[in-house]
């Protein structure tokens, strides 16, 4: 059965676009039919990170007000045959959004992939409102400081209450944390919160932590998935997520400052 997982948080600027870019490759790298939708009308920025951006035809309120089918909008991935991509409009507001449109993609979706992963806008609003509300899972993206802690407890409400498995009172929507942005010598110096800290405050699973890294601004600039940077920490530690996901055991890493050599104190490397 197909599922659908939000990519959401309260505040802008935590990285859930490269979220949704990363763990979208990272399950149809696995071999499962992932589509990846781009929920920020007007703002539209999914299609750069995955470096599709001079393919998109059609898009996403095109499909919900019937000027395009599904199969036109939607965009394969030139290097993962099992990931496609339904690109946000950057003419329209996001009242352009409507509960009937989005559930009816949502189900012609569920009929062709093995997971949905929705991006949504930052915040409380609409847009934000109807990517999680067919959620069956959410992961909850955010930087390791009060505010984005505070905005994120307050998204973990809104999942709690004001989706369709809460009003029908099905199971709830599962939750999983993501702390992005993680330098863990800024934690020691007490100039940003630890993995405890937040954990403490949301109390919900911890499914990755991505540390700090040009790395991540580099792959997004080339329109690649930091995912597939096997070099990279951050690739690493976004595939250590999607794994845990999956159901697989894999302990946590970047999350402690290394400790320097002797040659490291003394010269500062």
């Amino acid at each position: 059965m197909s599922k659908i997982v939000v990519i959401t948080s309260g505040k802008g600027g935590v990285g859930k676009t490269t979220t949704a870019a990363s763990f979208a490759a990272g399950l149809a790298k696995r071999g499962h039919k992932t589509a990846v939708i781009d929920f920020d009308v007007g703002l539209r920025n999914l299609d750069l990170v995955l470096g599709c951006e001079r393919r998109v035809v059609f898009d996403f309120v095109n499909v919900i007000t019937g000027d395009a089918r599904l199969h036109q909008a939607l965009i394969k991935d030139k290097r993962l045959d099992n990931l496609m991509i339904l690109p946000a409009s950057q003419t329209r507001d996001k009242d352009a959004l409507t509960a009937e449109g989005v559930e009816q993609v949502l189900g012609e979706l569920r009929e062709q992939f093995d997971y949905i992963i929705c991006d949504s806008p930052a915040g409380i609003e609409r847009g934000a409102h109807l990517a999680s509300y067919y959620a069956d899972d959410a992961i909850v993206v955010t930087n390791p400081e009060v505010s984005s802690v505070r905005d994120s407890d307050r998204v973990l409400g809104l999942l709690a209450s004001r989706t369709r498995r809460a009003e029908q009172g099905e199971d709830p929507v599962c939750e999983h944390l993501l702390l992005t942005r993680y330098d863990p010598h800024r934690v020691t110096k007490g100039e940003m919160l630890s993995v405890d800290d937040v954990c403490e405050i949301l109390a919900i699973e911890l499914l990755g932590v991505i540390p700090e890294s040009t790395d991540v601004l580099n792959a997004s600039n080339a329109g690649v998935p930091v995912i597939l940077d096997e070099g990279a920490d951050a690739g690493r530690a976004y595939d250590d997520a999607v794994a845990r996901y999956l159901g697989e055991e894999r302990p946590h890493r970047f999350i402690h400052a290394e400790r320097k050599g002797l040659f490291g104190r003394m010269f500062g490397g």
